[in-house]
């Protein structure tokens, strides 16, 4: 299996690779990057569920409907009108779909790192799972815009 931009596995891929491709434009990747639907009310609830647990304020946001959002669903090979897929990009590398979500289960602590466990389970079920939830997500709710950083997190999201 190769380590190119098609290739699934968490992490896959050349670290930093997005810093060489033109059409990404530069932005700061020195800490995790979570890249979200803004216009989904579910998705919108996760960050707001991050937000509210990630005491050091490790994680950045970014609504994948913004013009660096855009782009980096095209530099990883995602369709850039679909974002039912969620990046994690975290110390160069780009985690999709289930394991970004156990990533950051991991880094929020105890008792959101038993996200971990899923690992246990074939990448094809977890994936599988997380498809069925993305594909059903606007049940839930849907945003005319993206979602509006509270007070005193705006540092923390990307435009």
């Amino acid at each position: 299996m190769s380590d190119g931009p098609t290739d699934r596995r968490p992490g896959a891929g050349e670290p930093y690779g997005w810093r060489g491709d033109p059409a990404v434009p530069a932005f700061p990747d020195d800490r995790p990057l979570i890249v979200f639907d803004g216009h989904c009310a579910f998705c919108s609830g996760w960050v707001r569920f991050i937000l509210k647990r990630d005491k050091a304020r490790r994680f950045r946001f970014l609504a994948a409907q913004s013009p660096l959002g855009e782009a980096l669903f095209r530099h990883f090979r995602l369709d850039p009108t679909d974002y039912a897929t969620s990046i994690l990009i975290d110390e160069g590398r780009a985690f999709l779909k289930a394991e970004g979500i156990i990533r950051i289960g991991e880094a929020l602590g105890p008792p959101w790192s038993i996200l971990r466990v899923g690992r246990l389970l074939p990448v094809a079920w977890r994936d599988g799972l997380y498809d069925v939830i993305a594909r059903n997500r606007f049940r839930l709710g849907r945003r005319d815009r993206c979602y509006l950083t509270e007070r005193g997190d705006e540092d923390r999201f990307l435009a």
